[in-house]
């Protein structure tokens, strides 16, 4: 019963049932959304288009899968995220089947429990980017290739292979080159390097082969500059120059690993024991196995030129696996009575965290007193604020003594506990977030407005943003004023016509304005609100709230 809920029920609940709380989040979930809806609306499969610009960032099989569910669930919040978020339940399955593997089957039950929780993976689990489909997929073929060298089976080489080649199409090389540089870092260290030439199976490589090619080879023969461009531009330089912004400090992902193991990692504090702690853990080769998982990525990232938070999502599956060989341990084995000093370091700790999590709840209407759009600071909540808080801060509280109460009383049931109290706090945390979030970071909630005062067949332009949501949620095509961005490379293989309509410099537009009877344009921010006003007097505010505007020029 306890694996039911912990591997199916409070995942499905988590990951799948509350998938619609939040609407997507500008700019990456709605750009991924509207990748795939274009992939149907014209039936172009190989080269991905956004906003009818070619977009070769990245490999289309985040696409393809997304443009099925749109194809099965119609075009939506539900159907764009569900990919991500079966990838992170495959992800809690997995570290399951290796704990189980490693251990025994209530290790891998402790672990999948410690990473459904991880708050992490709960957020980008439940995100429709690349980052879950691409940490499920690598992960995967790094157990694939373990299992193959240990059971010295060729279906499980072929299939490491095979899903290598899904890695490749999510995000490129990297999904081959991690699960091999993992694997051979292992060898190395464990001694094994004779094994090192089992990995490349010529039977395998021509199955990756097949995966791949098909694609690589439609995709040059539609853009002459796709082997360049995606290879060169998109893996080496990325990696070693500034080109997608500045650099990072070396420590920049420390802080984002210790948050993303928040709220269960505080219960470390009491289960680790550091005589002990290497009783605690797997055997000694299963151990360098997660260590080198985990810090070749670590590294790898730390020193690329190119960081984002998201990047580092595989790390926390061997975190996962080590926090619930120690959590079971713990829970298994009555532990001496601690120190004075320990439990108080412990206490101290739980309530802090859960302190400062209350404060962070309670901060928001405070903050709203002060909201100035003049500064662009926006801060807009709703009067159900408080009621949405509740359950939060109930589980907050409950954190502090109930898993304890439980554990002195029946002897079991703290991980179990522990794991209740996370995912309903981070279940429920969800409803906030949206009243928080929603109103200025997803274009959902200008869906209304747009239909209501834009007539059909006009022209919305997007003065100096770029919210791909409007696009998606509305299904239209709205011209943008200056803010290109990544779309600069595919613009300038439009024709000059399609250009000067769909992207236009400020001074164009307010040409434009000038010429034309109306023109319905959004923007974001009072001083572009203000910029607009300054140079076209008639000027009519049709909506707003405070974060976005809904103008109506006339001439």
């Amino acid at each position: 019963m306890q694996k039911r809920y912990i591997l199916f029920l409070i995942p499905f609940i988590l990951y799948i049932g509350l998938l619609s709380v939040l609407p997507q989040m500008e700019p990456d979930e709605s750009r991924y959304s509207l990748i795939a809806a274009a992939m149907n609306e014209s039936g172009n499969y190989v080269t991905p288009h956004i906003k009818n610009t070619v977009y070769l960032e990245k490999p289309p099989l985040v696409s393809w899968v997304t443009a099925g569910f749109f194809k099965i669930f119609g075009e939506n919040d539900f159907s764009a995220r569900l990919f991500a978020a079966l990838c992170a339940w495959g992800c809690i399955l997995l570290v399951y089947f290796i704990g189980k593997y490693f251990r025994d089957e209530k290790t891998g039950v402790y672990a999948a429990a410690i990473l459904t929780v991880s708050s992490f993976h709960f957020v980008l689990g439940r995100i429709n980017i690349l980052d879950m489909p691409l940490t499920f997929f690598i992960c995967l073929a790094v157990w694939l290739g373990y299992l193959a060298l240990n059971e010295q089976k060729k279906y499980l080489f072929y299939l490491f292979y095979f899903v290598c080649a899904l890695t490749f199409l999510i995000k490129g090389l990297i999904g081959v080159v991690f699960p091999f540089a993992i694997i051979i870092i292992w060898l190395i260290w464990i001694g094994r390097w004779r094994n090192i030439l089992q990995l490349f199976s010529p039977v395998g490589i021509l199955i990756f082969l097949a995966v791949v090619c098909p694609w690589i080879i439609l995709a040059q023969k539609e853009n002459p500059d796709f082997l360049w461009f995606f290879f060169v531009r998109e893996h080496f330089l990325r990696f070693t120059t500034k080109m997608h912004g500045k650099t990072e400090p070396f420590y920049y992902y420390l802080p984002i690993i210790i948050a993303g193991t928040i709220p269960w990692s505080v219960y470390l504090i009491k289960a680790c024991k550091i005589k002990l702690l290497k009783n605690f853990l797997f055997g000694n080769d299963e151990n360098r196995l997660l260590i080198v998982w985990f810090l070749f990525l670590f590294l790898f990232y730390t020193m690329s030129s190119s960081k984002l938070a998201t990047y580092i999502a595989p790390l926390f599956l061997p975190l996962a696996l080590f926090a619930g060989c120690i959590l079971k341990k713990y829970e298994e084995n009555t532990p001496a009575e601690a120190s004075q000093a320990k439990k108080v370091i412990f206490r101290a700790a739980v309530i802090i965290q859960s302190l400062l999590m209350i404060a962070a709840l309670f901060l928001p209407p405070v903050l709203q007193k002060y909201s100035d759009a003049e500064k662009g600071l926006v801060i807009m909540i709703s009067g159900n604020w408080w009621l949405y808080i509740i359950l939060p801060v109930i589980a907050l509280i409950a954190m502090t003594f109930l898993p304890d109460l439980i554990f002195r009383k029946f002897r079991k049931g703290w991980v179990f506990s522990i794991y209740a109290l996370c995912a309903l706090f981070l279940g429920s945390l969800l409803f906030p977030l949206n009243d928080f979030l929603a109103p200025y970071r997803s274009a959902k909630v200008v869906r209304e407005a747009i239909a209501l005062n834009v007539p059909q067949g006009q022209d919305l332009y997007q003065y100096r943003i770029n919210f791909y949501g409007i696009d998606f949620y509305n299904k239209i095509r709205t011209p943008i004023v200056e803010d290109f961005g990544e779309l600069s490379e595919g613009i300038v293989k439009l024709a000059p016509e399609e250009k000067k309509r769909y992207f236009l410099s400020v001074p164009e537009f307010f040409e434009l304005g000038a010429q034309k009877k109306d023109i319905y344009c959004i923007t974001q921010h009072k001083n572009r609100l203000q910029e607009i006003t300054a140079k076209m007097s008639k000027t009519d505010l049709l909506w707003d709230n405070g974060a976005f505007y809904l103008l109506h020029i006339r001439n």
